[in-house]
């Protein structure tokens, strides 16, 4: 029995149970399963060619040493300019940070707000690592509620009744993880009203769906409201909108006043961001969009494939989703429990989705699917999830 001592803080830590149902998936189908994976929220495309090329290019011109913790100033500059071409925000170079990742900006966020008595605000059911490090730190996770009455917006009244005299950070999420909800401008201006009096609650925005929007329905970024630009974080990247998951590619806007503190977090935690995909990122900024343009294309069409199949399943009712490539369908009236379900699916039927209590308390009831896979293989998925269900009703 060992003798060591960690930190409490580690037993506290979560996961993101999509990997651990990728990791059973992968294992079924090395034991010869046929596994049509519907849960891992990764773009099935391969990165655009002339991204590739441009990280290639940079390999060959000597790219090999380190960069600036804050990551090397033209691909801050293009991601200013990205910003002020999308949403008319003038944000300063200075204010971006280049990160491994998105993950990497919740974990800074929430680590610099969060301790012991201190409370943090997060969206419910959302994406687990925004829990999971709240819990690490010791501040109390405070769930906003997400409610499929709502469009699975958020709620600004609802968010607002839930601040208290220790709330430090709200986090926020459109489009939304797992859910695909759109939260709409109005819902935005009501929250950033009712924060006028509480200049000590910081904001943090994932936005790492930005560009993933369906119906016309617009995406608001908070970056549009300069009266919180003192204490907003913006988290982005481009791991979704230019397929680059593998690349580990994010970027984040602080205010001005955290922005030395994150910068000596990635001087004690990760030094930089590789240099190659530093430029990789600057020709996915600057470069052609079509493959965006493309990608978002063949969303749509999947994404109205699944709600239409879904919604033909009994006891399965699906929400259209405005954003994001996830459906979140509700399956209360199968009489199944979540995450039962979703073992059974991938263990008998193939079919790998995410049970939503892995998402939060408010989970249960819903299964998340990830259309970021071929329109047939998402066709075969369902065609597999009716014959299980009514297999298992019949017997």
């Amino acid at each position: 029995m060992t003798a060591l001592t960690t930190n409490s803080g580690f037993d506290r830590i979560g996961e993101e149970n999509a990997f651990a149902v990728l990791a059973r998936a992968t294992a079924l189908a090395a034991s010869g399963k046929d596994i049509i994976n519907l849960g891992i929220g990764q773009p099935d495309f391969a990165t655009p060619p002339h991204i590739v090329e441009a990280a290639i290019r940079a390999l060959k011109d000597g790219h090999h040493g380190y960069t600036p913790a804050t990551g090397i100033l033209p691909l801050r500059e293009a991601v200013a300019a990205d910003i002020h071409h999308r949403y008319g925000a003038d944000i300063s170079p200075e204010r971006i940070m280049i990160m491994p990742g998105g993950k990497v900006t919740m974990y800074a966020a929430i680590l610099m707000f969060g301790q012991p008595g201190a409370e943090i605000l997060y969206p419910d059911p959302g994406f687990p690592i925004y829990r999971s490090m709240i819990e690490f730190t010791g501040a109390k996770p405070v769930p906003v509620p997400i409610r499929e009455e709502n469009n699975f917006a958020f709620s600004a009244e609802e968010t607002l009744s839930l601040i208290t005299a220790d709330t430090r950070l709200i986090i926020i999420n459109s489009p939304a993880n797992p859910t695909g909800g759109v939260t709409p401008k109005a819902e935005i201006d009501a929250l950033v009203a009712g924060l006028a009096d509480r200049p000590d609650i910081a904001i943090m925005s994932d936005e790492i769906y930005d560009r993933m929007i369906y119906d016309g329905e617009q995406h608001v970024s908070l970056m549009s409201y300069p009266e919180i630009a003192d204490r907003l974080i913006v988290l982005n990247g481009w791991s979704k909108t230019y397929a680059m998951t593998g690349w580990r590619m994010g970027w984040s806007v602080w205010p001005e006043a955290l922005y030395d503190k994150v910068r000596k977090l990635a001087v004690n935690a990760w030094s930089c961001v590789n240099a190659p995909s530093q430029y990789a990122g600057i020709a996915a900024l600057t470069g052609p969009q079509d493959a965006v343009a493309e990608m978002m294309a063949a969303f749509d069409q999947r994404r109205r494939i699944v709600v239409d199949r879904l919604n033909q399943l009994s006891g399965v009712s699906c929400a259209v989703p405005k954003g994001a490539f996830y459906a979140f369908p509700n399956i209360t009236q199968t009489g199944w429990p979540a995450k039962k379900l979703a073992s059974a699916l991938l263990e008998e039927a193939g079919v790998a989705v995410i049970g939503g209590p892995d998402f939060g308390i408010l989970g249960e009831g819903y299964i998340r699917l990830s259309y970021a896979n071929s329109a047939e293989n998402i066709e075969r998925a369902i065609d597999r999830m009716a014959q299980f269900m009514a297999s298992a009703v019949s017997s």
